[in-house]
């Protein structure tokens, strides 16, 4: 072999052996920062509860770092050489070691007199914060760094952002679907650590290797931009593209979760998407346009208009909500395509990924800071497709911000103007609505030329269905925990909490000693055992999860009742005796705690001979009032006689073999009642219900399953449920249906 053959063999491996190191490296980095998000958002549940809105501000955390992340590494390649770079970076490598392997402060405490977004935020910071902060900063540092290696298209880098996003992808799944199922989370933190080393090793190789590169790197004539320097329009396009899917993730994520639990598998599945159309979108698939992606756009706006206005409260979860699924990867596909059309040269990557982290991070910002104080309902997503329409109306080339602001202020004039705001009947439900949306979307893009007009229109469709407060409320908030509305409906006042009823009262009751209704009629499970002989003589209750009070009409003269709610609008909707008169007629002075139960218990010295745990009605299920370590805290709270209420009534869980396993675990006598009410009762406002009962005494227990009602609850023999290791979807009503 001549020396030219050996030579050109001689670089044709080196070349190779360059972009699979950094496609590896930035592949590991991407998963590591991915993987710590739900693993993390997991470990700090006990401290923080387990509301929905915890991952949203989680993710604003994460998005915030994200930005930080990135604005390092642009200051870090714009200033110093690529020798600096790598022995800083590496020292801030090293510097997060420390912090590993992951865990909480123990001296760290929820404080219910405080922000929960803020201290949420501060809990993530304390434990997370600098290593994800080293992870955020390596897509566009790695990009840069590659781009002066020499390696096969060093002139154009964001394919590696393709290999990052995999990365992403990969571990978002594996975490829920493999990870969690299998290991416990201290488990899975140790592997995260020996990963984050792996990762050091790697980033030193691939600065090393870029040090030894040509210098300087081109730019290719494909991408090369007219002009050099960027415009402050160009910064500001790609920050508000990149809102759009931000807030559209976030606001799925939010609706999934409330419906069907804060577990990992439901945050990572709107965010797994979210990463897959970028996957898709940064390919180098010339045949992927925007143009091309006008049409399955517009019929992904026209069903997320349906499926994310008042039709998903119709009872049609789950199957309506993972309908949304498909239409966020269509829009956020279409924002990211055109992002990547619109990037700009390799110089101004790091330029371009903060713009990114940037528009992202408003999207955090807006769905769990701004919402919920601004919106009484739970808009967030019907307002963020208003701008993706915006987004597909114009084409990339030219953009101007004059026309989604003519678009805006004529639209806002046509619905104020025509007077059909909160008219969700003129278009009808289902099927027939999302058709004529449809219809008329594409009719609008094919006939109407000018931005604006475009524009304009479309808000007045989407608008039409959509933003409407239901005639009856007489109540309609938000609060950190979800939406509340009462309204009345037929002589009776309801209170739901995002799509589950948690109170009823007759209105004809008010002022006359009401009679508890839904869960707690006086023939119900929970009912039962605090009329029961021995519910009379018992001295101290607690009740966890206030509702509209309705359990508070029990209440004997002798007794102390107390309250435990973990958010302060259920109690103001509770004590407002316009709304519900349950507390105000039968407890008035009763104390409510507010804060999450569990922690609020655990910092305080009390003992009661019956706790109610009444946390577990709603669709999603706090899990970290459901194992073994909350059970022993609620264990320790009770007199040697006393019960603990579980109150399990799901649509989608259920919990009675999880329960059972940490009866067994912990040594408690235990018994449930799957109570159903006839139809004469289900007229009278009363629900069927599930209540599970445990005491330390037997005879407590042998007492109640003595009357005929309460059967012995049997365990599996299968471990309980931990803080450390529990697997929510293993409760699911429709698996255990399959599996008998």
């Amino acid at each position: 072999m001549s020396t030219l053959s050996t030579g050109y063999a001689d670089k044709t491996w080196m070349r190779t052996a360059t972009i699979v190191t950094f496609c590896f490296t930035i592949f590991v980095s991407a998963s590591l920062l991915f993987f710590v998000q739900p693993l993390y958002a997991k470990l700090v549940l006990p401290k923080i509860g387990g509301a929905p809105a915890v991952w949203t501000t989680a993710m604003l955390f994460f998005q915030v770092v994200l930005i930080v992340g990135y604005l390092y590494a642009h200051l870090l390649t714009k200033w110093l050489p690529l020798r600096l770079q790598l022995m800083t970076h590496t020292l801030f490598w090293l510097a997060a070691l420390t912090f590993l392997p992951l865990s909480t402060s123990e001296s760290w405490s929820y404080d219910a007199s405080r922000s929960t977004a803020l201290q949420t935020l501060e809990l993530f910071a304390l434990g997370v914060g600098l290593p994800f902060a080293v992870l955020s900063a390596n897509a566009p540092l790695l990009q840069a760094w590659y781009s002066r290696s020499g390696g096969p298209s060093a002139d154009d880098p964001y394919f590696l952002y393709s290999a990052s996003n995999v990365g992403s992808l990969l571990a978002l799944l594996a975490f829920p679907l493999l990870a969690d199922p299998l290991l416990g989370a201290q488990e899975i933190s140790n592997i995260w650590y020996v990963g984050f080393v792996v990762f050091g090793v790697l980033l030193i190789v691939s600065g090393i290797i870029a040090i030894r590169g040509p210098q300087p790197y081109r730019i290719s004539p494909e991408i090369k931009a007219t002009s050099l320097r960027l415009s402050k329009i160009q910064v500001a396009t790609w920050v508000g593209v990149a809102f759009v899917p931000s807030s559209l993730m976030l606001s799925i994520t939010t609706k999934i979760s409330t419906d069907l639990g804060s577990i990992p598998l439901i945050w990572v599945v709107p965010l797994a998407i979210y990463i897959l159309s970028f996957i898709v979108a940064f390919a180098k698939w010339k045949q992927l346009t925007t143009a091309g992606l006008k049409m399955p756009t517009l019929l992904a706006l026209a069903l997320g208009f349906i499926l994310l206005s008042d039709v998903v409260h119709l009872g049609y979860a789950p199957i309506v909500l993972l309908a949304c699924i498909p239409v966020l990867f269509v829009v956020a596909l279409y924002a990211h395509r055109l992002l990547f059309e619109l990037r700009p040269p390799a110089e101004h990557l790091t330029v371009f990924y903060i713009a990114l982290s940037v528009g992202g991070a408003l999207g955090g910002l807006f769905n769990s800071i701004i919402a919920p104080a601004a919106f009484s309902q739970e808009i967030e997503a019907q307002l963020t497709l208003i701008l993706a329409a915006g987004l597909f109306l114009i084409q990339p080339w030219s953009f101007s911000p004059r026309h989604i602001t003519m678009g805006l202020v004529v639209g806002i004039a046509f619905l104020v103007a025509l007077g059909m705001i909160g008219n969700p009947s003129i278009l009808g439900h289902g099927v027939m609505r999302a058709l004529f949306a449809f219809l008329t979307l594409a009719t609008i893009l094919i006939l109407f030329r000018n931005s604006a007009l475009r524009i304009a229109l479309v808000m007045t469709i989407i608008m039409l269905p959509s933003l409407h407060s239901p005639g009856n409320a007489l109540f309609l908030d938000r609060s950190f925990f979800g939406t509340h509305q009462v309204s009345s409906n037929d002589g009776l006042r309801v209170y739901n909490n995002g799509t589950t009823t948690h109170g009823l009262q007759r209105e004809d009751d008010f002022g006359e000693g009401p009679t508890p209704l839904s869960y707690y009629h006086p023939g119900g499970p929970m009912a039962q055992v605090i009329t029961s002989e021995f519910g009379i003589q018992s001295d101290q209750i607690g009740i966890v999860g206030l509702g509209v009070g309705a359990l508070a009409c029990y209440k004997r003269p002798s007794q102390t009742w107390a309250f435990f709610e973990i958010d302060a609008m259920v109690e103001s909707i509770a004590r407002d005796s316009s709304l519900f008169t349950y507390l105000t007629d039968c407890a008035p002075r009763s104390q409510t705690y507010l804060g999450d139960a569990r922690i609020v218990l655990a910092q305080n010295d009390f003992k009661f001979d019956i706790l109610v745990l009444d946390a577990y009605s709603s669709d999603a299920i706090p899990l970290h009032l459901i194992t073994r370590e909350a059970v022993q805290m609620y264990t320790d709270r009770l007199s040697s006689d006393g019960v603990l209420v579980f109150h399990i009534s799901n649509r989608y869980y259920d919990l009675t073999g999880p329960l059972a396993r940490i009866a067994e675990s912990l040594g408690l006598h235990s018994a449930s009642q799957d109570h159903e009410v006839d139809p004469k009762e289900a007229k009278t406002g009363a629900f069927s219900s599930k209540v599970v009962i445990m005491s330390p005494e037997r005879s407590r227990i042998d007492s109640f399953v003595g009357q005929g009602n309460w059967q012995p609850l049997a365990s599996d023999h299968a471990a309980p449920w931990t803080d450390d290791k529990a697997n929510l979807l293993s409760a699911l009503k429709w698996l255990k249906a399959e599996t008998h």
